[in-house]
């Protein structure tokens, strides 16, 4: 089933990070040629979209006069690095439209909050009877730290997005490795917590979905990490630096395919998929990650509330995998979103 936008033409507000602010994310701390280049693709790709209007907004320094002098008919969150590129303000934005008053697009800050807390995850992922990985709460603080009961372990920030604080290192062997690498974190991060977590080494998979569950979904075919080019002497893993270090061997080497998946399995993350984006309340759009273990049972790594919108990211490359074009994928979040607030589109 298709949406099919009504005649009107829709005043859309497109939410962007602000390329005038520093970005710790980054490599070198600030927008460089790539999130210059992913924002020309966004603009090419909603050109092609009939029946919207679109503004962009990226100064955040007059964000809020912008909004309030002009407020549209619905805002395209895609701000996913926070107020001010500060991923741990990234509920702000929402917040800020709450206030405002302005329909957006995308998960709202409790959404924002429950989904960004791994440990809050794992926890409703088990009363849904969604399999995980055995894991345990470090408080970075505590004294002596908590240290992996089992090796291999890998260990992980509570808090953080795009694999802020996941390096080669996070796999630790033995003891001296894991506290190592937690004073490490303890340094690195705003909010001292960190996961321990067993060391999967199966397929991991990706799932995306598009819609909510007064109006259904459009799944995605599952997509898989493909490892088998990188060093082994290096963890098979996604790290920061292979999403924003063009020199690592991890972008250099990692690649992503359609999952080769038994329908069975891809029918069960879907029902997990399905039952998380309703529990923790998400809206319009979700991804999910899993991770096999060495029996074959995929377990939630973790769960994305506004994925990365990027032309040549994973929510992108599912979407291909179905025949969407780049421009379809966004129109589909957009229906999503504007049926949610009844914005005049329609079913075919």
């Amino acid at each position: 089933m298709s949406a099919r936008i009504s005649t009107r033409s829709i005043d859309v507000a497109v939410l962007l990070g602000d390329p005038r602010l520093p970005y710790a994310y980054a490599i070198g701390a600030c927008f460089g040629a790539e999130e210059q280049n992913a924002v020309e693709q966004l603009k090419t790709a909603l050109a092609a979209l009939e029946g919207f209007t679109f503004t962009y907004l990226d100064d955040h320094t007059t964000l809020l006069d912008d909004l309030r002098q002009r407020p549209p008919s619905l805002a395209f969150n895609l701000c996913d690095v926070g107020f001010r590129n500060d991923t741990a303000r990234e509920l702000n934005i929402p917040a800020l439209l709450e206030i405002l008053n302005i329909s957006y697009s995308g998960a709202d800050p409790v959404g924002m909050s429950l989904a960004t807390d791994k440990s809050i995850v794992r926890v409703v992922a088990r009363s849904l009877g969604i399999p995980v990985p055995n894991e345990m709460f470090v408080d970075l603080g505590a004294d002596p730290l908590v240290l992996p009961a089992l090796y291999p372990a890998l260990i992980k920030p509570n808090f953080s997005d795009g694999s802020f604080g996941i390096t080669a290192d996070c796999v630790a062997h033995d003891a001296a490795e894991a506290e190592r690498y937690l004073h490490w974190l303890a340094g690195e991060l705003e909010r001292p917590e960190a996961l321990i977590q067993d060391f999967l080494t199966g397929t991991e998979y990706t799932v995306g979905l598009i819609g909510n569950a007064s109006q259904g979904f459009t799944y995605l075919p599952p997509l898989e990490v493909d490892y088998s080019r990188l060093d082994p002497e290096l963890p098979p893993i996604l790290s920061y630096a292979s999403k924003a270090d063009p020199d690592s061997p991890y972008w250099q080497k990692l690649r992503f395919r359609r999952a080769r998946i038994d329908e069975v399995t891809r029918g069960r993350l879907y029902e997990y998929c399905t039952l998380l984006f309703k529990r923790l309340g998400l809206r319009d759009y979700g991804r999910f990650d899993f991770r096999a273990g060495a029996d074959g049972e995929p377990r939630l790594l973790e769960v994305n509330h506004n994925p990365a919108w990027a032309w040549d990211g994973k929510l992108s490359l599912m979407a291909s995998y179905a025949g969407y074009s780049y421009s379809d994928l966004l129109r589909l979040i957009l229906a999503a979103a504007m049926r949610r607030v009844d914005l005049g589109v329609a079913q075919d």
